[in-house]
C-alpha cells in the first residue's frame, strides 16, 4: 500500500474546508456554545474496506488541536456493518464543522478500496493483477490511486509524463508511417524517451507481432476476444507483459483472467465506485464545560 504525504494530505484537507466553511460554519455557530464538548464515533454502516483515515484525523485537526482522535482500524483493513472506524471528542464546534469533509474523504476512498477488493478477490485463483486507470476525479488523482492500493491492486501509471502509452489515436496519426504506425511510434518513442517503459494498445493479433518486433516492454489488449486474448498471450510469453482492458466487470474479470494476462485494468475503480455508508454518530448532546464531571 502507498503513502500519502502529510503535504498531501493536509492541501487536500484545506481545499475541502475551504470549499465547505467558507466565511464560518454559520449553524454551527449559531446553535452550539463555544464551550460545548461531544464525543462522536465514525461507524461503517456496511462492510468495507477502509481508505482516508488519515485525511479525516486531519479534517478534525484542522478545526482544532484540541480534539482527541483515536483510530480503531487502519486504511486497508476490512470493517463489517456497526464496526467503529474514529472516535473524536473535544469541542464539539470544531466535530460539527468537521464532520463532512472527514465522512466524504473516508466514504468516497473506501468506496474505490471496496470496490478494488472485489475485483481483487474476483481474480485471485490466478497470477493477473489489476490495475487502475487514469479515469479518475480531476485533482483527486493521487487519493484515488492510494485507495485502489488499499483495495489491494496496483496502480498504473499516474500521468502522461512517467510511461509512454501509444494508443490507437497515436497510431491513427502515423498510419502512413513506414513500416507500420506501431513500429514507427515505438521508435520515435525510444529515441525522444529512453528511459521509460513503452506501452502499446493494439486491438488485432497483427498489432501484437508488430509490437512485439518493435521492442514494446508491454502490450495493451483492447476489447479482445478470450481466444484472442490466449493467443497475444502465447505470442508475448518472455517477450513482453500483457495487460487486458475493455469490457472488463466483475461478471467477466475471471474469465479475462484466466487466459494468463500479467494485468487488467478496470476505469471502474475508479470513475464508477460508489461512496460507502458511514455516520459520524454522537454519544449524546454536546456538554458544555461546567457541566461535565
Amino acid at each position: 500500500m502507498q503513502t500519502l504525504s502529510p503535504e498531501e494530505i493536509h492541501r487536500a484537507v484545506t481545499a475541502a474546508l475551504t470549499e465547505d466553511v467558507g466565511d464560518g460554519d454559520v449553524t454551527t455557530l449559531a446553535t452550539v456554545p463555544s464551550d460545548a464538548t461531544a464525543t462522536a464515533w465514525m461507524r461503517s454502516r456496511e462492510p468495507l474496506i477502509v481508505a482516508g483515515l488519515d485525511l479525516a484525523e486531519s479534517a478534525f485537526r484542522q478545526l482544532s488541536p484540541a480534539l482527541r482522535l483515536e483510530r480503531l482500524t487502519a486504511d486497508g483493513q476490512q470493517m463489517q456493518a456497526g464496526q467503529t472506524l474514529l472516535r473524536v471528542s473535544g469541542p464539539a464546534r470544531a466535530i460539527l464543522t468537521a464532520e463532512r469533509v472527514a465522512l466524504n474523504f473516508v466514504q468516497r476512498l473506501s468506496g474505490i478500496a471496496t470496490l478494488t477488493a472485489r475485483f481483487v478477490e474476483a481474480v485471485r485463483p490466478t497470477n493477473t493483477r489489476i490495475l487502475d486507470t487514469r479515469k479518475t476525479t480531476p485533482g483527486w488523482r493521487r487519493l484515488e490511486k492510494y485507495a485502489v492500493t488499499c483495495g489491494g491492486a496496483l496502480n498504473h501509471r499516474f500521468g502522461l509524463f512517467d510511461m509512454v502509452l501509444i494508443k490507437d489515436n497515436h497510431l491513427a496519426a502515423l498510419r502512413h508511417a513506414s513500416p507500420n504506425a506501431v513500429a514507427a511510434a515505438i521508435r520515435l518513442a525510444r529515441e525522444k524517451f529512453p528511459q521509460l517503459k513503452i506501452e502499446v494498445e493494439t486491438d488485432t493479433l497483427t498489432q501484437v507481432g508488430q509490437a512485439l518486433d518493435a521492442g514494446a516492454d508491454l502490450i495493451l489488449l483492447d476489447n479482445m476476444s478470450l481466444q484472442d486474448l490466449r493467443a497475444a498471450v502465447h505470442m508475448c510469453l518472455g517477450r513482453a507483459q500483457t495487460e487486458a482492458s475493455g469490457g472488463v466487470n466483475l461478471t467477466t474479470v475471471g474469465s479475462i483472467a484466466e487466459t494468463g494476462v500479467d494485468y487488467i485494468s478496470v476505469g471502474a475503480l475508479t470513475h464508477s465506485a460508489p461512496a460507502v455508508d458511514l455516520g459520524l454518530d454522537f454519544e449524546n448532546e454536546p456538554l458544555l464545560k461546567e457541566d461535565q464531571p
